[in-house]
């Protein structure tokens, strides 16, 4: 008898599930968890989108050196290549050509790069920039006073062309996350140095997002030149602190 009314017990107490009180407890558990684990995820996250940041402005670097070698793009026709912006290099927009040596500049419609130099994700560009992985790039060329000058709206050159002379050694690119502290923290920089840059991009002038990214100008030691130093340590035009990826 005490068998079977153990075994009644059990079978009712199944019947009914959880009472309120393990339900409280199991919820309880979960939340303590949840808590635990998602800064974790979102701090995994940031740091694999700003890792992949970094691999992207490396390849970038030679993405542009491979262009300027290969002289695909050689406005002022000496000989000597420059480089290009996003949508040139991955071969979604036309590279800049001469036109027939007037001072109008001009576009072969199918004289698109091929093969590219990037894949053609990074060619679509919008206000300027490109995103991938939760970080917006823009790419900066010099004008012919060496200011900073990014590429159309929708990616190419259309119009006005950057100096073809100071075009040959000047470039730069900036990434900065979508929405800083949650898709990234750090900004980052290269440029014709040939070294990726970074900025805490926590205090003083913090960059997140399409309308508040940098300047063109912003690691540079000087207002509108991309000729002068980058501007290390504090010393930037922004006034953040740029230091070497390590």
């Amino acid at each position: 008898m005490t068998e079977l009314h153990a075994s009644f017990d059990i079978s009712n107490r199944a019947r009914r599930g959880f009472t309120l009180v393990e339900l409280m407890i199991v919820v309880g558990i979960i939340a303590i968890l949840s808590a635990i684990a998602l800064p974790r995820l979102a701090a995994a996250r940031q740091s694999a989108n700003e890792s992949a940041a970094i691999a992207t402005l490396r390849a970038l670097m030679s993405a542009q050196a491979q262009l300027q070698s290969a002289a695909a793009i050689d406005t002022d026709a000496d000989g000597m290549g420059e480089f290009g912006g996003f949508a040139e290099l991955a071969g979604l927009a036309p590279v800049r050509v001469s036109n027939a040596g007037s001072a109008a500049a001009g576009n072969a419609a199918g004289d698109l790069l091929d093969p590219p130099m990037l894949s053609a994700p990074f060619g679509v560009v919008t206000a300027s920039q490109t995103a991938r992985s939760g970080y917006l790039f823009q790419m900066f060329l010099p004008d012919a006073a060496g200011a900073p000058f990014t590429e159309d709206a929708t990616g190419g050159f259309a119009g006005t062309f950057p100096s073809s002379d100071l075009g040959e050694y000047l470039w730069c690119c900036y990434a900065w996350p979508m929405q800083a502290g949650m898709t990234g923290t750090r900004a980052f920089f290269v440029s014709h140095s040939n070294e990726v840059l970074q900025t805490a991009n926590r205090a003083g002038t913090v960059y997140s997002g399409a309308v508040h990214g940098p300047a063109g100008d912003a690691a540079f030691s000087n207002a509108n030149d991309l000729r002068s130093a980058i501007g290390l340590y504090g010393a930037s035009v922004d006034g953040n602190s740029w230091v070497p990826v390590q």
